[in-house]
């Protein structure tokens, strides 16, 4: 591939992964949550904003560590990508995850912009995975979440359009 073209790829994956193009970002999503909503459920809705977050947190830290991390392990699926609890055990947890998904979200990034990673390649431990592949599963698991955290906060009344 020309250096055009890898570098316009590149830009685009950064664009995709960071999010907020065509979707709610996550800041919009999350940031300014109702502490006392966010251990909350909604009738016909499976997961509270806190799992839901959890979730993205820890199934993007794990994607990323399998992403750079040969000794990396997974958690077991599917209970060790969901919290055990409905709802953070306080506020610094919450804020916690929320530093803890943006430091993982610019390693991403940093992977996705340096030019010596091959996105093509096979990454050595892996199945047939690619960091072209991993990132846009970031990407769309990333906004698919993000859009039920949306659809939450529009159920429970505090999302302003």
């Amino acid at each position: 591939m020309n250096n055009d073209k890898e570098k316009s790829l590149r830009e685009h994956l950064l664009v995709l992964v960071k999010g907020g193009e065509a979707h709610a970002t996550f800041d919009d999503a999350v940031v300014d949550f109702p502490a006392n909503l966010r251990g909350q459920k909604v009738n016909g809705f499976p997961h509270t904003a806190w799992m839901l977050f959890e979730h993205m947190r820890i199934a993007q830290w794990d994607i990323l560590e399998f992403s750079r991390n040969r000794k990396h392990v997974s958690p077991p699926w599917p209970k060790g990508y969901w919290p055990e609890a409905e709802a953070p055990p306080n506020a610094a947890a919450w804020d916690n995850s929320i530093k803890a998904f943006r430091k993982d979200l610019k390693a991403i990034q940093n992977l996705i912009r340096n030019p010596r990673t091959d996105l093509y390649a096979p990454i050595p431990w892996g199945d047939g995975q690619t960091i072209l592949r991993e990132a846009l599963l970031i990407a769309d698991h990333n906004a698919y979440h993000l859009g039920q955290l949306v659809a939450l906060r529009r159920l429970l009344g505090t999302w302003k359009e």
